[in-house]
């Protein structure tokens, strides 16, 4: 199994679904997109075997990753939009304020940007309690934490997103969800999967303030400005609301989903009748 199945629990929240052990998902026979993606659903820093299959998340990208000559790719929706087919929200949950999701690096970049002025534009733009969730990295950054902290907003980490089999994390997207759907509106200062996540757990979206950069940030796929052009509809204070829902729905493949048997089928999974004593317990911790 490619160590980046597992980035996010993805691999856990599938196993799940499938009525699998979700404490330890089997093998997945391909690379799975892991996070949203403007290419062909793969991230560019990573070696691929010719011939394994590639599950993405949408049929945009799935043209894209024909158009790129890529073969054996098959759209099977988000590990996300799965986790919120089995997690519905109860209607009574009470909704306040902000979470917002500064632009972040990750273990091979960090981020060049002005803190000070992103936390002056949210403090002039949210009327609400505000949640700032910083990456680990960032969040493990006193300095940076501290920014945040001072503005008077709540600081936390959804967890480790976990790299080449350690630091797994099979619980972040639980925590990632229950703290979204506490809050009314999501923001950050790039259009990101955390976005696309919040408004399809019902949140009101935003993208605004300074992008920031990685250190030697490259445009693949034509990078940020792309992202801009391409989806200016979903940058701004104020965005429509029931259009951002319709492009995350696509996006996230929400509409996409798989039967179970189906999913197991592609990732060579083993049926439920190919293993008669497992209890299906859903046994995960979160």
């Amino acid at each position: 199994m490619h160590h980046a199945n597992h980035y996010y629990g993805h691999s856990h929240v599938l196993a799940r679904y499938c009525g699998l052990d979700d404490t330890s998902p089997p093998r997945l026979h391909g690379y799975l997109q892991h996070g949203w993606n403007i290419g062909d659903g793969m991230a560019p820093d990573h070696e691929y075997v010719p011939g394994i299959p590639k599950f993405v998340w949408s049929e945009r990208v799935r043209r894209r990753a024909w158009s790129l000559g890529r073969r054996e790719v098959y759209v099977v929706g988000s590990p996300w939009a799965y986790l919120l087919s089995m997690e519905p929200a109860a209607s009574s949950e009470p909704r306040e304020g902000t979470i917002w999701y500064p632009f972040h690096g990750w273990e091979g970049q960090h981020i060049i940007g002005d803190h000070d002025g992103l936390i002056r534009e949210i403090r002039e733009t949210e009327t609400g309690p505000v949640t700032v969730c910083l990456y680990w990295q960032e969040f493990r950054d006193k300095r940076v934490r501290a920014l945040y902290e001072k503005a008077g907003f709540r600081v936390i980490c959804h967890g480790y997103r976990g790299g080449w089999w350690k630091d797994l994390d099979p619980g972040f997207l639980y925590r990632q969800l229950a703290e979204q759907r506490r809050h009314s509106r999501v923001a950050s200062n790039r259009l990101c999967s955390a976005i696309m996540y919040g408004t399809l757990a019902g949140c009101e979206p935003a993208v605004y303030g300074d992008p920031m950069q990685l250190e030697g940030e490259k445009s693949a796929f034509g990078g940020q400005a792309r992202i801009v052009r391409e989806w200016g509809a979903l940058h701004g204070k104020s965005i429509d609301v029931p259009l951002a829902r319709q492009v995350a729905t696509a996006e996230l493949g929400a509409d996409r989903l798989l039967p179970p048997a189906e999913l197991r089928r592609l990732f060579q999974w083993p049926s439920l009748r190919e293993d008669p004593d497992f209890e299906l317990t859903g046994v995960l911790t979160r």
